[in-house]
């Protein structure tokens, strides 16, 4: 029973950080950056012979080496490859921890900005103002408390 708990809290965990973060939309832009940063380095350096990227394989593995560990990577010859290089490496760190705090924070964030929070903001504030609402607001109130009673009873009953 505790293993099936801890699976089901972990797809929960990766649904939830997939979904209400920008981890996704970070890592996907991270790829591609990272793939065209690569592909423009092997390009600037095809024409010099001392170089060390020669091929593509070895421009990705560059692009990596030189983001994540500050730059600590063979260093490109020609000046376009240096430039390039070092966009990629402040570009590049940049979105990878940027990536990292975003996702904790939203993640952290998120019970704070629950629609059943904003729900409860927005009755109590209503309370708060009932002598100066309308016939037609305290009506929609109505219905919007009743039917967020009805919706906590139903799911009271699935819980039960």
């Amino acid at each position: 029973m505790r293993k099936k708990l801890s699976r089901s809290r972990l797809r929960r965990f990766v649904r939830d950080v997939s979904i209400h973060t920008p981890f996704s939309q970070m890592v996907v832009l991270l790829v591609v950056l990272w793939v065209g940063f690569s592909a423009a380095i092997y390009l600037a350096e095809q024409g010099s012979p001392e170089s060390w990227i020669d091929s593509f394989g070895k421009a990705l593995y560059w692009g990596v080496a030189a983001f994540s560990t500050a730059g600590i990577a063979v260093v490109p010859v020609s000046d376009l490859a240096q430039l390039l290089g070092a966009i990629w490496i402040v570009v590049g760190s940049v979105l990878f921890f940027g990536a990292i705090v975003a996702t904790v924070t939203t993640y952290f964030m998120r019970p704070m900005q629950r629609p059943h929070k904003r729900i409860i903001d927005t009755i109590e504030y209503n309370l708060e103002q009932l002598d100066e609402l309308t016939l037609d607001e305290l009506d929609l109130l109505k219905e919007t408390v009743d039917t967020l009673i009805e919706h906590v009873e139903q799911l009271k009953l699935r819980h039960t």
